[in-house]
């Protein structure tokens, strides 16, 4: 199986339309605005030498580079460019192709030399989209995924059991897919900082500290073990969200109250589309001026609008009070439909 992830795809789809921007240091963030509060969605290599990297205030990426272009998000756009490579990689033989967002999909294939298969996607992807991609090769997904940074930019890598641990057991957790800062803080509690502490831990060490279900996973994602299926059916959302940044921050409780009032609003917009009933809820406070929380809930499966909005607001409670909020978000969780195939990728999310 290979994993497609293609490079720096924002940017690169702003350089196909601005061809004069090829080498320059390129930012895209918010409406292209660093006097605005905004995050930067991408960054080309050029500026990411600097330190420049997704999720950073867009004030702080134009300070560290100076002469960066800083361009406004074109959602639209890049929805065209990604639908564009992946019909590309459907169309490739014996193809069986998962989306995994924007810019990155699992391919699983019968060959038997993915070195040379993966050099063709990486051909037929430049030819019909003149964008470039990196390919990793595993024996699992996690393997594939992980490979995929090794081989960046536009090369190829295979991770597979024969060579995991060689190159991933002296690296810290931090870097396998699906184990964010924080489960790597509470691993290193553990006494566990690296892949091949982790892969060789008791499972039963870990299920005090993550359950009985999570515990044995992250074991198992230390050796790299895991899905072994490239799945093609259709994605079906788990739930919906939104957020909103502030340019003044909100300080008066009455504002927050408002202000979630709407996203709760649009965000059921979104889930009725679905027609199916909500099951969770998360509130994502950002406060002044970069500290983020996010507090969640299950709730009793519903699909009433004023049965949502009152969960909802009944969160503001673990708002912490006369701290300035700059960014609010919220999703809510959906119940899977009976006849869903989900796998058990697992994700890394900002939620």
């Amino acid at each position: 199986m290979l994993h497609v992830d293609l490079d720096q795809f924002i940017a690169a789809v702003e350089v196909l339309r601005r061809p004069e921007l090829a080498g320059k240091p390129l930012i895209v963030g918010g409406r292209g605005d660093p006097s605005e509060r905004a995050v930067v969605s991408t960054a080309s290599y050029e500026a990411r030498a600097f330190g420049v990297g997704s999720g950073m205030p867009l004030r702080v990426a134009a300070r560290k580079v100076p002469d960066a272009v800083i361009l406004p998000v074109d959602n639209e756009t890049y929805i065209a460019a990604s639908e564009k490579v992946m019909a590309t990689l459907r169309e490739q033989d014996g193809a069986t192709v998962q989306v995994l967002g924007w810019d990155e999909a699992f391919v699983g294939v019968n060959t038997a030399d993915p070195e040379a298969y993966a050099r063709q996607l990486q051909a037929a992807v430049l030819e019909r989209t003149e964008l470039r991609c990196s390919v990793g090769i595993g024996d699992t997904l996690v393997r594939a995924k992980v490979a995929t940074g090794f081989g960046k930019p536009a090369g190829v890598f295979r991770l597979t059991v024969d060579n995991w641990l060689e190159v991933m057991g002296h690296r810290p957790t931090i870097e396998l897919w699906g184990v964010g800062p924080k489960v790597s803080r509470r691993l290193a509690g553990l006494g566990i900082t690296t892949v091949a502490q982790l892969a060789a831990a008791d499972p039963a060490g870990l299920v005090g500290e993550f359950g009985p279900k999570m515990g044995p996973w992250y074991q198992q994602l230390g050796r790299g073990d895991g899905e072994r299926v490239v799945d093609d059916a259709p994605y079906v959302a788990r739930g919906h969200s939104r957020e909103t940044t502030y340019q003044q921050n909100l300080t008066e409780p009455a504002q927050i109250e408002e202000a979630l009032r709407e996203l709760v609003a649009r965000v059921l917009d979104d889930v009725a589309e679905e027609g199916r009933p909500v099951v969770g809820l998360t509130l994502k406070v950002r406060y002044a001026p970069f500290l983020t929380r996010t507090y969640a809930r299950k709730i009793p499966e519903t699909s009433s609008r004023e049965s949502v909005l009152e969960q909802a607001l009944s969160l503001l409670g673990k708002v912490e009070s006369g701290r300035p909020v700059r960014l609010l978000g919220f999703r809510a969780e959906m119940a899977l439909p009976e006849d869903s195939r989900q796998g058990h990728t697992p994700t890394r999310s900002g939620w």
